[in-house]
């Protein structure tokens, strides 16, 4: 059950949830708030940074206009939730002023730990996969839960080294994250099928292993492949491409054991036209709606 609020707040009018539909959504980026604003684009929902509208200014009032016409998924990537520092109380707040202006249909963060000393690093650094780090990440999701009164997705990572001292699979390490606090899990595809090949890990292992009931959001992105030496590859989640055909394949099994989840396509690096996204999101969608009619011939 989740805790009272640690720090209390102003009463706030009622909204409607707005909840993200089972639909494919595409991730807001700054170069597109005008054109969105402008055009109303037919897209399903979008997904923000949270971290990028904390305050005041522009991006704020932007994404509060957006979210008028549009279910919006908030994702963050700056709560730290691996860091032995503990869970940061401003940084917590400041993500809770964002859900409290927008009313997000969901609330996401990252199986990782970017801080330490008060020093954040700039990026989503991996953790050794312990019983240990798996009690800190666990005792920092229930402090988030409980300060932000909501249940968040926690979503799972993309690897590139393997910590010689973890004794539990990543699969079951998110899985019993979820068990243990009654956190969702932000399924992100694309970052099976990278930490997959990188490891030589089995993707369907790792679906078969994620409790279907806890799937709240699918991420599909593109990566890129760099050549080593010897002979051997590394595959790098830049966000910066077309989803894979690899990844596609692996959606469609992931859509096979959950059934249809809201799926966003990310894509940070260099962003393209709203509508090469909006072209991504159509072929995500002609995949959730084949798996509606599969578990709709089977009810």
């Amino acid at each position: 059950m989740m805790g009272k609020r640690a720090v209390p707040h102003a009463p706030v009018a009622p909204k409607a949830r707005g909840p993200i539909p089972a639909e494919a959504g595409i991730g807001l980026r700054f170069r597109h708030h005008q054109e969105v604003l402008e055009s109303r684009p037919a897209v399903a929902w979008f997904e923000v940074h949270t971290e990028n509208y904390f305050g005041g200014g522009a991006a704020p009032a932007c994404l509060e206009a957006v979210r008028r016409e549009y279910p919006v998924s908030l994702h963050g990537v700056g709560l730290s939730l691996g860091s032995a520092d503990g869970v940061d109380r401003v940084h917590l707040e400041r993500v809770r002023g964002v859900i409290e202006r927008v009313d997000p249909g969901l609330v996401s963060e990252h199986l990782s730990w970017s801080a330490v000393g008060g020093a954040y690093l700039g990026d989503l650094l991996p953790l050794p996969m312990t019983e240990e780090a798996l009690e800190v990440v666990c005792r920092h999701v229930d402090q988030a839960q409980s300060g932000l009164d909501r249940r968040i997705l926690v979503e799972n990572p993309s690897t590139y080294l393997q910590f010689r001292h973890s004794t539990i699979p990543e699969w079951e390490f998110l899985a019993a994250l979820a068990r243990r606090t009654g956190c969702g899990i932000l399924c992100d595809v694309n970052n099976i099928y990278v930490s997959a090949a990188n490891h030589g890990w089995d993707a369907l292992t790792y679906l078969d292993a994620l409790p279907a009931a806890a799937i709240g959001e699918i991420h599909l992105a593109g990566h890129t492949v760099r050549e080593l030496e010897g002979g051997r590859t590394l595959r790098i989640d830049d966000h910066g491409s077309r989803v894979a055909p690899q990844v596609w394949a692996l959606y469609a099994e992931a859509l096979a054991r959950f059934g249809p989840v809201p799926t966003l396509i990310e894509w940070d690096t260099d962003v393209p036209a709203l509508e090469v996204l909006q072209q991504e999101a159509a072929h995500a969608a002609a995949s959730l709606q084949a798996s509606a009619g599969r578990y709709a011939d089977a009810a």
